[in-house]
């Protein structure tokens, strides 16, 4: 696989160490990788602009005038595919994450195997955006991507899947579980939700990115926040 990684971050040393680590990642996965490296937010957000094709992007939090979070906040406007790994010093940033999707936080300074492990993981979640639900609606066949699928909630024999449009179609539940994978949890009998649109979780609702709210049953909230855990 080929796969465009960007490296951003106002250390010169700590860029040339981490597209070090990258490269051997590369070299020893078999897979081709072009790094791109910025000292700046606005210097990635600037060259972003003209070509938004990068796969990955190791990111860290304290810079300049625009901090990593306030970037990947921007960024996440319109690309909700790209892997962001945050790089950081301290671990009061965790939980800015859910806005943003973050894949993981890496801590100062890096460690080979840790690196190794989360670009594994970004690997693998970039062949899961590939797959799509194949759904015969009206006498043809509609694809969605998997990952745009926000939620999917059922009402009598039919599901409406919510994504980029909303679609409607005779199944079960069940049988829509089946054709999906493991970002996407059950919250109630009625209800799938795709963990990675999830910004907020509380004991009567989960909020998603898009501002749609969604109840929560009553003695499921610790159910929805170990499968966030264990998918990220």
């Amino acid at each position: 696989m080929n796969y465009k990684i960007a490296i951003c971050d106002d250390s010169d040393a700590d860029r040339q160490f981490i597209s070090g680590l990258v490269s051997s990642w590369g070299i020893s996965t078999g897979h081709t990788v072009q790094i791109s490296d910025f000292s700046s937010a606005e210097n990635f957000l600037f060259h972003y602009a003209g070509k938004n094709d990068y796969d990955i992007l190791l990111l860290d939090i304290e810079m300049g005038t625009m901090d990593g979070v306030t970037m990947a906040k921007k960024l996440r406007c319109d690309n909700d595919t790209i892997q962001i790994v945050f790089i950081t010093g301290y671990s009061d940033y965790i939980f800015e994450g859910y806005e943003v999707a973050a894949l993981h936080y890496l801590m100062k300074p890096v460690g080979k195997d840790k690196l190794f492990s989360v670009l594994d993981r970004a690997a693998a979640k970039i062949t899961k955006n590939e797959r799509v639900l194949n759904l015969k609606i009206g006498g043809e066949m509609v694809r969605i991507p998997i990952y745009q699928i926000r939620y999917a909630d059922v009402f009598g024999n039919y599901v409406t899947i919510h994504a980029s449009d909303e679609l409607t179609v005779k199944m079960t539940l069940s049988e829509l579980e089946k054709e999906l994978d493991d970002r996407f949890f059950r919250v109630s009998r009625s209800v799938v939700v795709n963990l990675t649109q999830i910004s907020r979780v509380t004991k009567a609702e989960i909020s998603l990115n898009d501002g749609t709210t969604i109840p929560l049953p009553r003695g499921t909230y610790e159910g929805v926040n170990r499968a966030i855990i264990n998918m990220r």
